[in-house]
């Protein structure tokens, strides 16, 4: 069975533009490669990182969601591995209700007489 799943991509800060987008559009071609499909893709720009990693500073972080089998993570995360356009990767497994919580008033109260 299908579940979504969230990928957060992070890509070298030295790729250019149109190197961006290759590599996205391979990255997505991986997905589809193992029996997935592509929902959307998030490019979320070139962001710092609170630390150095491997001697790099920032990247291009991108989420893409995508429907995936349970089964197919373990060998996809291996091919990213082998990919050195692909500085890092996470896959988690979306959250349908993400979004769809209605805070009660309870809730409100308490928020308001924090701010207050």
């Amino acid at each position: 069975m299908k579940k979504t799943y969230e990928a957060m991509f992070i890509f070298p800060k030295i790729l250019s533009a149109e190197e961006l987008e290759d590599v996205i559009t391979t990255v997505r071609t991986e997905i589809e490669k193992c029996g997935g499909t592509v929902n959307s893709t998030t490019r979320l720009g070139k962001r710092q990182f609170a630390r150095v990693m491997q001697k790099q500073d920032a990247g291009h972080y991108v989420v893409i969601t995508c429907d995936l089998e349970g089964d197919q993570i373990t060998p996809l995360l291996a091919r990213y591995k082998l990919n050195d356009n692909v500085f890092r990767v996470q896959i988690v497994c979306a959250d349908p209700n993400a979004g769809m919580a209605v805070p009660t008033a309870q809730q409100e109260a308490e928020v308001g007489e924090v701010t207050a």
